[in-house]
């Protein structure tokens, strides 16, 4: 029997902390990456030494900011819950989006884990719907509340009656 409240609302739990470290470090490496492209330019580049200068240091400066705010801000917004009638989520850091999914409607729930995740203990928590909006993700987690969840998930997706459309 569905809830007649499925109304939308903030979720009550957060992502893992250490996602904080895995969103900064993963911002890094492309910063990392922009201003080596950067220093090569310049040095294959001997003229306007000023100008590479110039840009590298507003590049240094803006991949500082982004790596030191972003993802604070992102651990803030992200949350996520479950209960016995549907999935929440909230993610973004700019765009902000909030999503709900009635356990009825849940077609497949998949769990993912990249390498650099995988260092940082993390996985991905994905649930399909029939919804055009596409799936729900939950991004962050640490990886036994992730398990736990596609089980909670599973087990109340094969409880409930309906064709998931």
């Amino acid at each position: 029997m569905e809830n007649a409240d499925l109304s939308l609302r903030p979720p009550r739990h957060r992502v893992s902390r250490t996602a904080i470290w895995f969103w900064g470090v993963r911002a890094a490496m492309g910063w990392l990456a922009l201003i080596a492209a950067q220093v090569v330019w310049a040095v294959a580049d001997d003229g306007n030494r000023a100008v590479h200068l110039t840009v590298l240091a507003v590049t240094v400066v803006l991949g500082l900011a982004h790596v030191t705010v972003m993802p604070w801000w992102r651990y803030r917004v992200h949350r996520w819950e479950t209960t016995a009638d549907a999935v929440y989520t909230q993610s973004g850091w700019l765009q902000q989006e909030w999503r709900i999914a009635p356990i009825s409607r849940i077609q497949t729930v998949d769990s993912e884990r990249g390498p650099l995740e995988q260092l940082f203990g993390l996985a991905n928590v994905t649930v399909t719907t029939a919804s055009a909006a596409g799936p729900l993700r939950v991004n962050g987690l640490d990886r036994g509340t992730a398990q736990r969840l596609v089980d909670e998930l599973t087990a109340n997706t094969q409880a409930t009656t309906g064709d998931a459309t």
